[in-house]
């Protein structure tokens, strides 16, 4: 394959754009809905919803009026608005379903409308309103502020750019993975578009490719470019080159990319309908950014050959790998010391993710400049706090409905209870959709009620998806860490790596659920961010995080392995290792750091604990756990980090190099 995008780089490098144009014209002409509404087969809520049919519909959006000496005295203006609504086809606003507050300065009109485009036309009408005294916002998801799409990406290349043209000193050293990250990217989520006309996605997902895609692609072709360099510095032609550069480093892009993959479907586990289109979307992104840097980048390269330092900005080569090995032996020197340092801050960091509680994040969680979160606040201060959350009761068979009302009215955590239909009843609790406390009351009546009766509502169906996924957390992460571990195994002839890899690649997860429970649940920064993680967010922070940390772990033990072979000295092939990866690494992961610390600055409050999240993992991977805790380990375990069934180091220098 290498001497085939060798031989035929012309028409390698031709091809990639034509892919590239072929499947984002796929996209555009076959565009896949997406799909927000997640619906769990067998819960209670959903058995609810499907009872109740459309009585348990909720309107997707509703206009929130507020006027101070009262809402009657805005009838003139808010009747003229509602009318111009109305009159947007698909639309309409119900009037005659209105509540009014108790005070009567707060009143709320449901909207029911077909799609995100009529939406953004209601909001437009909403914009244009104006009477003295009179706020009128609206509630709903669709109607929420999201900033342009680009300008996060824009902010992770440059920030890509600056570290790679510092890593390389070469303008066309640095453009190469850039290139590679954009061109797999933008075929990655163009493949996205064409897939998800078979497999639901939900509108999120585009941005977890292109995270993904861009982190890993730039990544990835900094490792082949790099080795490529070394090839040429060590007097290799320009296809010696790129061949060594693609067995070695190439090879470990191959089982990297593998692995993220994999430990990206552990997702599934929450079945097709809930985990395949986040699956799909990572698999997209990692898929199309890998291939890229397999095909084209080695078809790159044979053309550009030795001119690829060209454009080098002058610069010392002196004194960087020595102080690399020099940082090693110090761990070594210490390792019992300098790992149990380690180790204790990684569970210092972890700590808080012992108060791990998962939910939704709602309009509480967006900034006050957004008119779904002055709409939140409106309803709050009108209504209390259960009403944007209000749960339903759908009674089966012929038990009175009244009768529950009264039962429902007088538990605990209920501000009131009332009747909405034949076999329905609305239940308004006195905590907020977020409060712990409401979760409880959501427990305490499915306990206590009727057996006949069931509880649903958009509140209720998040408790029964947390529930629901943290049930099979545990068997995504037991097939993950099976998966890499097989993987490993095979990759490094060694039984005792894969599971030293495991054990610090958990620690450091461990420390990004703790830093993202402090930041988003705990809120210790003082932002206004306090409140549950999102509930699918946990598993797919580790399946992500734990695919990513594999890479650096396959990068690092490649080297230490290829170094290994050559001296057959654990020691010093681990300051080797670490010495001749150590500036490739910190590169590739400040790469990463930045491009998902941009995402953490994202309107979209799931998106910004991913970002912050893979940022973090990232950070403390690259740092504490491969420059402090792998060399600290490796040092104690000594030659039995290369103990496999039956395999001598004679048997073991005969296999084929992984680098």
């Amino acid at each position: 394959m290498i001497r085939l995008c060798l031989r035929r780089r012309k028409l390698v490098v031709v091809l990639w754009p034509v892919l590239a144009a072929a499947l984002v014209a796929a996209a555009a002409f076959w565009p896949a809905p997406s799909d927000d509404d997640f619906t769990l087969p067998g819960s209670e809520s959903q058995q609810a919803a499907e009872l109740l049919g459309e009585a348990a519909h909720e309107p997707p959006g509703t206009l929130v009026v507020s006027a101070g000496s009262g809402v009657e005295s805005a009838d003139q203006a808010v009747t003229a608005l509602v009318t111009r609504m109305n009159a947007v086809p698909g639309v309409h606003v119900a009037t005659d379903a209105q509540r009014v507050s108790p005070d009567g300065t707060v009143a709320a009109i449901p909207i029911d409308y077909p799609d995100e485009d009529t939406a953004r036309r209601l909001k437009e009408l909403r914009d244009t309103f104006q009477a003295p005294g009179v706020t009128v916002e609206l509630a709903g998801d669709d109607f929420a502020d999201f900033s342009p799409g680009g300008l996060t990406e824009g902010i992770g290349l440059l920030a890509a750019a600056v570290v790679l043209l510092v890593a390389f000193r070469s303008l066309i050293g640095a453009a190469l993975p850039l290139l590679i990250g954009i061109v797999g990217v933008t075929c990655g989520v163009a493949l996205l578009g064409v897939l998800g006309n078979v497999v639901s996605t939900p509108s999120y997902a585009v941005y977890l490719t292109i995270m993904l895609g861009l982190g890993v692609g730039i990544d990835y072709a900094l490792l082949i470019v790099t080795r490529f360099r070394a090839g040429l510095k060590d007097g290799l032609g320009v296809e010696a080159a790129v061949e060594r550069a693609m067995r070695t480093a190439g090879r470990s892009v191959l089982f990297a990319g593998l692995i993220v993959i994999a430990t990206g479907a552990g997702i599934l586990s929450l079945g097709p309908a809930l985990g395949g289109g986040l699956a799909l979307a990572s698999g997209c992104g990692v898929l199309m950014v890998m291939l890229a840097a397999l095909t084209l980048l080695p078809a790159l390269l044979g053309m550009i050959g030795a001119r690829i330092d060209r454009f080098a900005l002058p610069h010392r080569e002196a004194g960087r790998r020595p102080l690399a090995y020099r940082w090693s032996r110090v761990v070594q020197r210490r390792p019992w010391m300098t790992g149990a340092v380690a180790f204790g801050l990684l569970v210092l960091l972890a700590l808080p993710a012992l108060q791990l509680r998962v939910g939704w994040s709602d309009a509480s969680n967006r900034p006050v400049t957004d008119t779904t979160r002055r709409a939140h606040d409106l309803i709050v201060k009108g209504f209390g706090p259960g009403a944007e959350g209000p749960l339903i009761l759908a009674v089966r068979g012929t038990t009175p409905v009244d009768d529950v009302v009264r039962e429902a009215a007088a538990t605990p955590g209920v501000a009131s209870a009332f009747r909405a239909g034949e076999r329905a009843a609305v239940v308004v609790p006195d905590t907020g959709h977020q409060d712990e406390r409401t979760t409880e009351l959501i427990h305490r009546l499915r306990a206590e009620l009727p057996e006949p009766v069931l509880v649903t509502g958009s509140t209720a169906a998040a408790v029964d998806y947390a529930r629901y996924s943290g049930e099979r957390l545990p068997w995504t992460v037991g097939a993950v860490l099976l998966a890499s571990f097989a993987l490993l195994a095979g990759v490094f002839r060694s039984l005792v790596l894969p599971v030293k890899a495991i054990v610090v690649n958990l620690l450091s997860i461990g420390a990004a659920y703790g830093v993202v429970v402090a930041v988003f649940q705990l809120d210790v920064l003082g932002q206004g961010t306090a409140g549950p993680v999102d509930a699918w967010v946990p598993m797919m922070l580790f399946v992500i995080t734990f695919g990513l940390s594999m890479d650096y772990e396959v990068f690092l033990l490649s080297r230490i392995r290829e170094e290994y072979l050559k001296t057959g000295d654990n020691g010093r092939a681990v300051a080797d290792g670490l010495a001749a990866t150590a500036r490739v690494i910190t590169a590739a992961a400040t790469i990463m750091f930045c491009v998902f610390a941009a995402f953490g600055t994202f309107d979209d409050r799931a998106l910004r604990i991913m970002g912050v999240g893979l940022a973090v993992a990232v950070l403390v991977d690259a740092t504490v756990v491969r420059l402090v805790l792998v060399p600290a380990a490796m040092e104690v375990l000594g030659e039995r980090n290369w103990w496999f069934p039956a395999l001598t180091l004679s048997r073991l220098t005969r296999s084929q190099n992984v680098t």
